[in-house]
């Protein structure tokens, strides 16, 4: 049997007690179930959640504190105890794990996402099984992935994984609130994600964590258009990730696309820092979205914020100033401005190779 990769994604409401506390036999049956699937020669990577529940009775706090100084410093604490707790149980079968940390900056920096994706193929090839956590102590709002659903498709996506498993406190996606709703009919496999979707998506399950359904359907979208099929399913079965490599629990199956962007496309469709932009006439909308076309600096009409050559910028139709794409630029904002000012309006701003339809 070919390796195959699985990423596996459990929330806070699948490792805690009730009272926001980490609980240990949950933590137990989840590594027994890894130890079992590294066994028949899987390569795992699981992104977890649970370090501020981890560390924050140890602080001295009666429940999750809700201050963000006091959340970095429960993580700073839970950390060590979390990653120590499933090094150990996965220890007892003889395998290494891997603690990684991070947080947006190391998806939006090009040689940081490459350095990411060499460490981890590395550990995979050695047969470690890293275990991936936002770095809650010292990410702050400008620098934070903000939910571990999207982390673990930014990670999917960066390993070009086989299967991207979201385990969570209910059983797939539902046409409304099965909680509140006696009508809503459980969806077994999505094809497409529409914005139908998306106004389907309840809030959060759980009062312990930070997702909830919309988050992973925008985790879904990043994965699927990355080529990464995603399971989103409930974790309270006792052989819950065993059964969800083949789907034969009960769940969501949300297809790979067919079109699937490569892994520099997906950098600038998903990570790069977008803070300038270019609107552009029709005729330069229909080119690049239909027809496979560079932007000529003559479809450009107007420019937003600063950049240099070689920065990423998103890309606006001058009608109705919908985003349809973002792309590496070949001249600055203070060149193409130049342009323009004159009337020459020559040359090409963004190659067709270095640009991705959104």
């Amino acid at each position: 049997m070919a390796e195959k990769t699985i990423v596996f994604k459990v929330g806070t409401s699948s490792l805690t007690q009730e009272n926001g506390s980490l609980d240990r036999i949950k933590i137990a049956r989840i590594t027994n179930q890894l130890a079992q699937l590294h066994q028949k020669g899987y390569q795992i990577v699981l992104v977890t959640s649970g370090s501020i529940a981890a560390g924050f009775r140890r602080l001295g706090f009666d429940k999750r504190p809700t201050k963000i100084a006091e959340k970095q410093a429960s993580a700073a604490v839970g950390q060590g105890l979390l990653i120590e707790e499933y090094t150990q149980n996965l220890m007892k079968d003889g395998i290494v794990s891997a603690q990684i940390l991070l947080t947006q900056d190391d998806f939006a920096d090009a040689r940081r996402y490459q350095n990411a994706s060499q460490a981890l193929q590395v550990l995979l090839k050695q047969r470690a099984i890293p275990i991936i956590n936002e770095n809650d102590t010292i990410a702050i709002e400008e620098i934070k992935v903000g939910d571990n659903d999207t982390l673990s498709a930014q990670v999917a996506s960066l390993l070009k994984a086989d299967l991207l498993v979201l385990l969570t406190d209910v059983d797939g996606l539902y046409t409304a609130n099965p909680n509140s709703d006696p009508t809503a009919q459980h969806l077994p496999e999505i094809k497409e994600i529409t914005e139908d979707l998306f106004a389907m998506a309840a809030g959060a399950g759980s009062s312990n964590g930070t997702g909830g359904m919309t988050t992973k359907l925008q985790a879904a979208q990043i994965a699927t258009k990355s080529g990464v099929p995603v399971f989103i399913c409930s974790s309270k079965e006792d052989t819950a990730l065993l059964q969800a490599v083949t789907q034969v629990n009960r769940g969501t199956l949300f297809l790979a696309d067919d079109h699937a962007m490569n892994q520099r496309k997906q950098w600038m469709a998903f990570y790069a820092r977008t803070d300038a932009a270019v609107e552009v006439d029709a005729g330069a909308t229909e080119a690049m979205l239909y027809q496979g076309r560079s932007l000529l600096v003559a479809g450009v009409k107007a420019i937003e914020g600063d950049f240099e050559v070689g920065q990423v910028v998103e890309v606006y139709s001058q009608s109705d100033h919908r985003l349809i794409g973002k792309g590496r630029v070949k001249l600055s904002s203070k060149d193409l401005q130049d342009q323009l000012a004159n009337g020459r309006a020559e040359g090409v701003l963004i190659h067709r190779n270095d640009w991705v339809s959104l």
